[in-house]
């Protein structure tokens, strides 16, 4: 079985969202079309607090996208995004939500930021949808969406890593790029055996 992962295809993360991804809205026709060639869709949805600790409101003196030291280890400092129940956590108005087998939110934890479907950044805490997947016997995942250097890169790795087949559209994600962000990301996703389409 072969999952179609669906990546926070989110109002905040295309143009004119709080955290816009540049041409993030492009791609969401493309996934559409490709959603009945697969035999499951999963959705993902960054699902944060108001005041998270991975918002940079929330450390004085300190902008968006500079880097903190957290417990887990390295954290991106982010403008306040994707907010419970917000215009900006909702999946993009054209996306076609209705194919979803399953949506998972992650991120809701205000003391840890979560990036991957299949772990909060600390590695160790599961989402859940590893053990989904194995119930369902889907072996063999693609993915998309956004963004390519942040949540799409640490989902691609950690599914690579937890043994299943992992493809990975390039066409159909767009990146951040945040100081090289996107090339490291490429590369770390190679690394772990992901291939890229």
């Amino acid at each position: 079985m072969h999952a179609l992962l669906v990546i926070d295809v989110q109002n905040d993360f295309c143009p004119g969202g709080a955290l816009a991804v540049a041409e993030g809205d492009r791609i969401v026709a493309p996934i559409n079309a490709l959603m009945a060639e697969f035999d499951a869709v999963i959705l993902t949805q960054d699902w944060h607090p108001a005041g998270h600790s991975s918002f940079a409101s929330q450390h004085p003196g300190k902008a968006p996208m500079e880097m903190i030291e957290m417990p887990y280890g390295p954290q991106v400092l982010w403008p306040d995004h994707c907010i419970q129940g917000s215009e900006g956590a909702a999946f993009h108005p054209d996306l076609d939500t209705d194919r979803a087998d399953l949506v998972i939110r992650k991120g809701f934890n205000p003391a840890i930021d979560s990036y991957s479907a299949l772990y909060e950044n600390d590695h160790e805490t599961p989402t859940g949808l590893d053990g989904y997947l194995r119930s369902r016997g889907i072996t063999a995942l693609t993915l998309v969406g956004l963004a390519t250097d942040f949540c799409v890169h640490f989902s691609a790795v950690d599914a690579a890593r937890a043994g299943f087949d992992v493809t990975l559209r390039a066409d159909l994600c767009r990146g951040i790029d945040v100081d090289g962000s996107l090339d490291a990301a490429m590369t770390a996703m190679r690394t772990a055996g992901v291939r890229i389409a």
